[in-house]
């Protein structure tokens, strides 16, 4: 019998028996423990949209058509608002906080004011404007990047189609003031336009704007900075971490000016460090992407594999994005309380992409767990 032989991007081609049975072992407990695991959340921004359902645990909750809009999404509508009528960002902000009982300590409660100018600036149409601009370029750097990887330009078609699944949350008007929407979508244009060790500059400047909005595109830059060193390309790596040192320094000053506003009357934030383990990572993706209108022993599993499929892409993206992902899912396993589900907005997107190529990795994992690659 021939052996078979597996396309040079597969990573798991030519994997000894051994360690190919352990991951294949590892990888159905996991799938069976993703099953079972509910995919859950408290109530945020993103657990509803005008006329949807959200799956919660398996059960779904009535349309948001039913109840008013979410507390978090009317916070930052009434800063776009007050911003527009000529006001300060930073002088009413943490009142408006106060008001609402959202925390104002620490300060990295209080949301960078970026996302609330642009806001204001666009206007409606705007923002529904730049975000059909904003999923257009992601389609097309995305096609253009998968036409020049290995393995990408025999599945870019499928590749593209998922990506649109998996970004087109971004058209969804009822979210255009959660800061994790448009950080996401920008971090996927910036993922796309980057070619490691030739072109990094529009991705660098993609990536500023996406850290401006929200500080947790901060492992994104900063894993740029890591693969650029691994590389020894220390100009893009400098710039890099320039970036995330600006960044830092920006940061700063807003923690700086929301402490001066702080009374030692204002009870402190719930802690972030939930430890939610395998349901933190698996709700915070399947509820800020189109898995949440599947039930939970569907969406869990579909994380898993969206994710094997990106492990399995032997490519510089297939690298990349193995470890973005794995970093963030590791990162909600540890941090994020249920009701910042939607901090999976940073990376969802991206990651649908995954589903391509994960028929391959479990065939090619099987392959060499019975010895067949040749």
């Amino acid at each position: 019998m021939t052996a078979a032989v597996a396309p040079e991007w597969d990573r798991f081609a030519h994997w000894r028996a051994a360690p190919a049975r352990l991951v294949l072992a590892l990888l159905l407990a996991l799938m069976i423990a993703a099953a079972l695991v509910p995919v859950v959340a408290a109530s945020g921004p993103l657990d509803q949209a005008a006329g949807t359902a959200t799956v919660t645990g398996g059960t779904a909750a009535p349309p948001a058509a039913e109840r008013p809009r979410d507390t978090d999404l009317k916070l930052y509508d009434i800063a776009v608002e007050r911003i527009r009528k000529g006001e300060n960002y930073y002088a009413f902000i943490v009142g408006e906080q106060r008001r609402l009982n959202f925390p104002v300590r620490p300060g990295l409660a209080v949301r960078l004011p970026t996302l609330a100018y642009l806001n204001a600036w666009l206007g409606d149409g705007g923002q529904m404007a730049a975000a059909l601009v904003l999923l257009a370029a992601c389609m097309v750097v995305w096609w253009r990047r998968l036409g020049e990887e290995p393995g990408g330009m025999d599945k870019r078609l499928i590749a593209a189609a998922f990506l649109f699944v998996g970004t087109s949350l971004g058209l969804n008007r009822y979210y255009f003031a959660l800061h994790e929407l448009w950080a996401g979508m920008l971090l996927v244009l910036s993922f796309g336009l980057h070619r490691p060790g030739r072109r990094w500059a529009a991705s660098l400047a993609v990536a500023a704007l996406a850290l401006a909005i929200r500080e947790h595109s901060l492992p994104f830059v900063l894993l740029m900075a890591a693969m650029a060193g691994w590389r020894r390309d220390w100009k893009e790596s400098a710039a890099w971490i320039t970036l995330a040192l600006a960044f830092l320094a920006a940061l700063g000053l807003h923690l700086h000016v929301i402490a001066a506003q702080v009374t030692p009357g204002d009870p402190p934030s719930p802690s972030w460090l939930a430890l939610r383990g395998l349901s933190g990572w698996l709700s915070d993706v399947a509820l800020s992407s189109s898995l949440r209108f599947l039930p939970h022993w569907l969406a869990g599993p579909a994380v898993v594999l969206m994710t094997l499929g990106w492990c399995g892409w032997k490519s510089p993206a297939g690298t990349f994005g193995s470890l973005l992902f794995l970093g963030y899912g590791t990162g909600f396993m540890i941090a994020g309380r249920p009701d910042n589900f939607y901090w999976g907005a940073m990376i969802a997107p991206a990651m649908f992409i995954g589903f391509t190529f994960a028929p391959m990795a479990v065939q090619s994992l099987i392959a060499s767990a019975k010895g067949k690659h040749g």
